[in-house]
């Protein structure tokens, strides 16, 4: 069979043709670009993704130094309470040790004199200090304000055996 078709309705078949070929090629091209924009957005997507899985990494990582640090800081936190502490035992036993040199040195100095406490003219004892010697004889029953100097007291002084307590300071190595 035969069929008549116009050269009109050919040529808009032609151009339809043509048309449909150019939107076609259209929509091929921006199939392209859109496909090459997901490449991108895939490459960026995965690029994220790395960069969050390194991140948690470091802030694991972060997390635990400071958990250490912290371990650190308390232990280190005790220490410091110890050697203050030490330091407290050390300044005072230097405190200690300072008042033992003092007293040992007072002892190992040679006394030039000696304080010979008298009763009645008679040698009781003898004392390195004139405290001692004054300590010992209200010990026995001395007043306490009764101490006074044979020169300063009377004109003449009374006989060493009148007076019931007395003490005299001699110098050491001096023979006169």
């Amino acid at each position: 069979m035969l069929r008549i078709v116009r050269t009109r309705t050919l040529r808009e078949a032609d151009s339809q043709i043509v048309e449909l070929h150019d939107r076609a090629e259209h929509q091929r091209t921006r199939a392209e670009e859109l496909a090459a924009e997901l490449v991108g957005m895939n490459e960026a997507a995965n690029h994220s993704a790395d960069f969050l899985i390194r991140a948690d990494g470091d802030v694991e990582r972060l997390h635990k130094q400071l958990l250490a640090a912290r371990d650190d800081a308390a232990r280190v936190r005790g220490e410091l309470d110890a050697l203050r502490s030490q330091h407290l035992l050390d300044t005072e036993d230097r405190v200690v040790l300072r008042m033992l040199l003092r007293t040992a040195r007072k002892q190992q100095a040679r006394t030039d004199r000696v304080h010979v406490l008298l009763r009645f003219g008679v040698v009781h004892s003898v004392h390195a200090t004139r405290d001692a010697a004054e300590i010992a004889a209200e010990a026995e029953g001395a007043d306490r304000g009764g101490w006074t100097s044979p020169s300063t007291c009377c004109v003449t002084p009374p006989e060493a055996s009148e007076i019931p307590w007395r003490i005299q300071s001699l110098t050491l190595g001096s023979v006169k």
